[in-house]
């Protein structure tokens, strides 16, 4: 073991072969260049130093400044000359100034004690330095505002549409709609080549898209031989007749006045509504100036006086001493007075009452000026008419309402279509909503076939009416807890469609539609047919 003065000693003599460099020149001298491997120094103070593995003889292995500087820290202390990589000062002001290096690294490269060592670090000195990449300032990119919603946006739509699609077209595949047409029903016609109206002014054959062409437009009719001839004779010029021929004149031709639409929905005035007190007031004085007027012509003399009016209440104010000579007859005399006024008053009731035929008349009459109104449709869909009630509350309420329209009836849906007045169309609509229960079901007995029934279905009271018979029109369930009703449209038309209210019993959806196609009410029934 030695002493701590020879391990001193040793250190120190460590310390100063490690700072001192190749040329003796110390580390403030500008180049700083260090050297990393221990020389052979020999001290008479200190032991003999290993110069194989760079440590003295006589003390443990261990490293510290003896460890050789890695290859990959060696051009730390290199001053790169970038344009693009320039230093800033203080307050972010750039520094022109020259980088100095580092004086604690030594430029020259490594050398390690090992001859595998130093391979190493000249083969890394010999390597090329790494380039450097300049770094350029990439802008900021920023998107419009609302880019990434109109995408977003867009996929639902298109997301929506898809599923749009394929809910259609499973929905006509359970309904049996697929044979049906359902585009041309959307498909706008194309204008015609030239309209009525300007057919006049065109001759034959051309169109709108020959206007620039001469001889398109006929506004002269064409000359007999005798103008021509007497044109020719007085040596007129052609184009000096042509406006006295021409189909344009000074005339000016008025269209037939037509009464506007909205003139027949403007609401009569109403009068003005009085109160009790002002009904009675009204009504005292008018009998008052008729008393006066009675009054002034029994004073003339026009009018004879009126006999008394007894009643129970005023027999002995009235007659006085009659009444008490002979109170029965009196009183026998007043009840058939009583009696005769009685009658009189039912007479004049009877005589203001109309008859059958006059209340006919007359409701026929408020129909017409109702529909004069203007037409009003409602079409609802019934999921099943098997019970005949039903059947029959429907026709007999159209019927009564003076309503026209259709009953089409399907074994899996059926139509009502209807059209009439305002105030008919409501009472209408009140009775298929909320008047009729359309799960109740009374069964019907379907009668034995015979000659005269075949074909025939009993309606609501048993009897065989008009149309062919069929099984699924009569249910014998108790109840219908799933047939339901729901209103279609509900609008103003421009005229009746119907001429009368009728039926029509369809097997099959092409049968239907074919028969509604005939009043331009087709797309209903898909209508119809997709949701049940």
């Amino acid at each position: 073991m030695s002493s701590a003065a020879e391990r001193l000693a040793a250190l120190k003599a460590r310390v100063a072969a490690a700072v001192s460099g190749p040329g003796g020149g110390g580390s403030a001298a500008g180049g700083s260049s260090s050297s990393h491997t221990l020389r052979n120094n020999t001290d008479s103070s200190a032991g003999s130093i290993d110069i194989a593995s760079g440590r003295t003889s006589g003390l443990p292995p261990s490293g510290g400044l003896n460890v050789p500087l890695h290859p990959a820290l060696e051009n730390l202390n290199a001053t790169f000359t970038s344009q693009s990589s320039k230093g800033f000062g203080r307050g972010g002001r750039r520094d022109n100034k020259k980088a100095r290096p580092n004086p604690y690294l030594d430029s020259s490269p490594a050398t390690v004690a090992t001859a595998e060592g130093d391979a190493i670090v000249e083969a890394a000195a010999a390597a090329p330095a790494p380039a450097v990449r300049a770094r350029h300032a990439r802008p900021l990119q920023f998107n419009e505002q609302g880019k990434y919603i109109q995408q977003g946006n867009a996929l639902r739509r298109q997301a929506a549409l898809e599923a749009m699609k394929k809910r259609i077209a499973e929905q006509a595949r359970k309904a049996g709609m697929d044979e049906i047409p359902s585009d041309k029903n959307f498909v706008v016609e194309a204008p015609p080549d030239i309209e009525w109206i300007d057919q006049a002014y065109f001759a034959e054959g051309k169109t709108y898209d020959d206007l620039d062409m001469p001889g398109c437009l006929a506004v002269a009719k064409e000359k007999t031989e005798k103008t021509e001839k007497t044109e020719n004779a007085e040596g007129q010029d052609e184009g000096q007749d042509e406006g006295e021929e021409s189909i344009i004149t000074d005339l000016v031709q008025h269209p037939i006045p037509i009464e506007p639409p909205q003139d027949k929905l403007v609401p009569t005035a109403k009068p003005m509504y009085l109160t009790k007190q002002e009904q009675k007031k009204q009504r005292r004085q008018r009998r008052m100036a008729e008393l006066k007027e009675t009054q002034a012509k029994i004073r003339l003399g026009l009018v004879p006086a009126p006999p008394p009016k007894v009643k129970r209440s005023n027999l002995m104010r009235v007659l006085g001493e009659e009444a008490v000579q002979d109170p029965t007859a009196v009183e026998a005399r007043v009840n058939r007075e009583i009696a005769g006024r009685f009658d009189k008053h039912m007479e004049a009731n009877e005589a203001r009452r109309l008859t059958k035929e006059q209340r006919h008349e007359k409701l026929a009459t408020n129909q017409e000026k109702d529909a004069a109104k203007g037409i009003h449709m409602l079409i609802f869909r019934i999921s099943t008419l098997a019970n005949g009630q039903h059947r029959y509350k429907i026709w007999k309420n159209a019927e009564q309402l003076a309503l026209t329209g259709v009953c089409v009836m399907h074994p899996k849906a059926n139509l009502v279509v209807v059209e009439g007045g305002e105030h008919s169309i409501n009472k209408y609509r009140k009775l298929m909503l909320n008047r009729i229960d359309w799960t109740q079901n009374i069964p019907t007995t379907i009668p034995t076939p015979t000659p005269s029934a075949v074909g025939r279905l009993p309606d609501a009271n048993g009897h065989t009416g008009k149309g062919p018979s069929r099984e699924w029109l009569a249910s014998e369930e108790e109840a219908l807890p799933n047939n339901q009703i729901l209103l279609l449209f509900d609008g103003e038309t421009k005229g009746r469609v119907f001429r009368k209210w009728s039926s029509k019993i369809c097997d099959t959806d092409r049968e239907a539609f074919d028969f509604l196609a005939r009043t331009k009410l087709e797309t209903f029934w898909t209508q119809a047919r997709s949701s049940s």
